[in-house]
C-alpha cells in the first residue's frame, strides 16, 4: 500500500486501486488482518433494500483514500467520473440523488463541489446542483480536522491492526491524504489560487492565507487546547527555530544551555507548517511533510482543504455525528532515542470527556472544552462546526434513541442563533441515550439545514446505528410526501419499524409495543 512520499506513485512491486460497486463499501474481506474493521456500510445497504430502495438505486463512489484531493483527479479522474455518475443517475432515475458521506468522504465531496465550480459556468452551477443533488447527509464529518491525525503522523496509529506503530507511521506518512484530516483553525481562510476564464484558459490569482484577529486574541485556534506539546533537545540556541516567534525567557535559557525544551502548537501552527519547520532538524520526515503540505494543500488549484467549510450550496443539508465519547484532543511527545520512524513517543494524552478536559492519568487540564465531547476520533469543536450553517432561528428537540412513546421528548422553539455553537437548556436521564436535533426554524432562503447529535455514537460505527438508520428513513419518507405540513419529520413518537425492532417484554409477559408487534408461535411437524 505504500506510495512514493513525494510524487504519490505506486510501490514498484505492488499496484493498488479501489474496488468498484457496492462490494467496495459494504464489507472488507474479513480475516486476521481486518478483524472488527470488516463491516463498513453493510448494515446501511441492508436497511435501504429492506425499505424498498432497489439495489441499482444505491450507487457507491469509492476512492483511493491514500491520495491527496488533486491527485485523485490527476491519476484517477475521480471528480470527472463522479460528475458523470450524478448525470447518469439523473437520466436513469428521473430525479436528483441523495448523497451520504462518512468521515473523509465528506472532505472528498466538499472538494468535488469546489472542483465543479471550475467545470460549470457560474450561472449554471447552482442549477446543476439543484437538478442532480436533493440532499447531503454528512456523517461524522471532520469539518475542522481531527487531532488523531497528528498521532498517526508522529508516532503511528495502528487502529488495532497487527503492525508496529513505526510501520503504521511509515505507511501513513507515505500517503498524500495523511494531511487532509489535520486540524486547522476556524479563524483562517484562503482565497482560491486559480480563476477559470470561460473565454478560455486559467489565470493565476493571489494565493492569500488570512486569519481573523480572533485567531490571535483567543487561544487554541478554536479548539479546546494546544494539540501538540513536544519536547525537543536543543544545543544550537534560539536560532534553531526560525518559525517560532515567541518564547518565554525560561524556554530561551533552557535551549541556550542545550536542555530539552517543550514547545506547544495550535491547530493553525500545525496546518500552516510552522510546527513541521520547528522540528525539521529533529525529524527526517518533516521535509517530506512540508513538500506535500505546500504542493497538495496550500497551493492546490481548486481549494486549500485546510480551511473552514462554508455551508454547501445544496438545498437540504443534514449534519450528523456522535457526541460525549472520550476523544483525544491533545498530545505530549518526547524523543525516544530511536531512529525514524520510531523517534517520537507519546508521554501523555489530553482527552475531552463530556465537557471537561483530563489527562491520561486522570488529572483535570485547563483549556476551552466544549459543552460536549467528540465521537472518539473527531473532537466536538470540529464536528459541531456545521452548527454555524443553521439559520438565525433554530428549533431544538431531544428524544431517546430507542423506540419511545413521546413522554421523554423535550423541545425548545425559535432559539436565536448567531453563527456559533447553540446549546440547549435540557435535562438528561443518566441511563438514556438521546438524539438532539437542531433544525432551522427560520431558514436561509431556499435552504434547509439540520444537525443531529447522537449520544455515545462513535465515529467508526455510527453508520451502523439502528437509531440513525431509522431517522434517515423517516426523514426521507417524510420528504417524499410533498404535502407534509412541516419541513422536518415529527419526533413526537417512535415505534418499531421492522421485525428486528420487536422484542419480548419479560416484565409484562407480552410483546413490547403490542400496537406494532405480535408474537407468533409456529409448530414444526417432522
Amino acid at each position: 500500500m505504500l506510495l512514493d512520499p513525494y510524487n504519490q506513485t505506486d510501490h514498484p512491486e505492488c499496484k493498488s486501486r479501489p474496488d468498484s460497486g457496492l462490494s467496495a463499501i459494504t464489507e472488507l474481506d474479513p480475516g486476521y488482518i481486518t478483524g472488527p474493521l470488516s463491516s463498513v456500510w453493510k448494515e446501511w445497504v441492508k436497511w435501504c433494500i429492506e425499505f424498498g430502495i432497489e439495489a441499482n438505486g444505491i450507487i457507491a463512489a469509492p476512492y483511493d483514500w491514500r491520495l491527496s484531493p488533486s491527485m485523485l483527479e490527476e491519476r484517477d479522474l475521480y471528480f470527472y467520473k463522479l460528475k458523470q455518475t450524478f448525470e447518469t443517475a439523473l437520466k436513469l432515475r428521473g430525479g436528483p440523488s441523495i448523497v451520504f458521506a462518512h468521515s473523509l468522504g465528506n472532505n472528498v465531496f466538499r472538494y468535488f463541489l469546489e472542483w465543479l465550480k471550475l467545470e460549470i459556468a457560474p450561472k449554471q452551477y447552482i442549477q446543476w446542483l439543484d437538478d442532480h443533488i436533493y440532499a447531503f447527509f454528512a456523517v461524522g464529518a471532520p469539518l475542522l480536522g481531527s487531532t488523531e491525525t497528528v498521532k498517526g503522523m508522529l508516532s503511528g496509529n495502528t487502529f488495532g491492526l497487527p503492525v508496529s506503530e513505526g510501520t503504521a507511521r511509515l505507511m501513513f506518512n507515505s500517503f498524500g491524504s495523511s494531511l487532509w484530516m489535520m486540524p486547522f483553525s476556524k479563524y483562517c481562510r484562503a482565497d482560491a489560487m486559480y480563476l477559470k476564464h470561460f473565454s478560455g484558459g486559467i489565470r493565476k490569482g493571489p494565493n492569500t492565507y488570512q486569519c481573523e484577529q480572533k485567531e490571535f486574541q483567543s487561544n487554541y485556534s478554536g479548539f479546546s487546547t494546544n494539540i501538540i506539546n513536544i519536547e525537543i533537545p536543543s544545543t544550537r540556541g534560539i536560532d534553531a527555530y526560525p518559525s517560532v516567534s515567541e518564547f518565554s525567557q525560561t524556554n530561551y535559557s533552557s535551549m541556550e544551555y542545550g536542555l530539552p525544551t517543550q514547545l506547544s502548537f495550535s491547530a493553525r501552527e500545525i496546518s500552516d507548517g510552522a510546527f513541521f519547520k520547528a522540528i525539521e532538524d529533529y525529524d527526517s520526515d518533516s521535509k517530506r511533510t512540508l513538500h506535500q503540505l505546500k504542493k497538495s494543500y496550500h497551493d492546490d488549484p481548486v481549494l486549500n482543504p485546510l480551511t473552514p467549510w462554508d455551508r454547501p450550496p445544496i438545498k437540504n443539508v443534514f449534519c450528523i455525528y456522535g457526541v460525549d465519547s472520550r476523544t483525544e484532543v491533545g498530545y505530549y511527545f518526547a524523543p525516544s532515542g530511536k531512529p525514524y520512524p520510531d523517534n517520537w513517543i507519546i508521554t501523555d494524552v489530553i482527552y475531552e470527556i463530556e465537557g471537561s478536559l483530563v489527562s491520561r492519568s486522570g488529572n483535570q487540564v485547563e483549556g476551552n472544552p466544549g459543552p460536549a465531547s467528540g465521537d472518539e476520533t473527531v473532537p466536538y469543536h470540529s464536528l459541531s462546526w456545521c452548527k454555524t450553517w443553521l439559520g438565525p432561528r433554530v428549533n431544538i428537540t431531544r428524544a431517546p434513541q430507542s423506540e419511545h412513546d413521546g413522554s421523554d421528548v423535550q423541545v425548545e422553539l425559535n432559539v436565536e442563533h448567531h453563527d456559533e455553537d447553540v446549546v440547549p437548556n435540557m435535562t438528561r436521564s443518566p441511563r438514556v441515550k438521546y438524539i438532539t436535533y437542531y433544525e432551522d426554524s427560520e431558514s436561509i432562503p431556499g435552504k434547509r439545514t439540520a444537525v443531529w447529535e447522537l449520544d455515545k455514537a462513535n465515529h467508526r460505527n455510527i453508520v451502523r446505528s439502528p437509531a440513525l438508520m431509522r431517522e434517515l428513513w423517516l426523514q426521507i419518507w417524510h420528504d417524499i410526501h410533498a404535502d407534509s405540513p412541516s419541513k422536518f419529520v415529527s419526533k413526537a413518537k417512535r415505534g418499531p419499524l421492522r421485525d428486528d425492532d420487536c422484542y419480548w417484554d419479560y416484565g409484562k409477559a407480552r410483546c413490547a409495543w403490542p400496537e406494532y408487534c405480535e408474537y407468533r408461535c409456529s409448530s414444526v411437524t417432522p
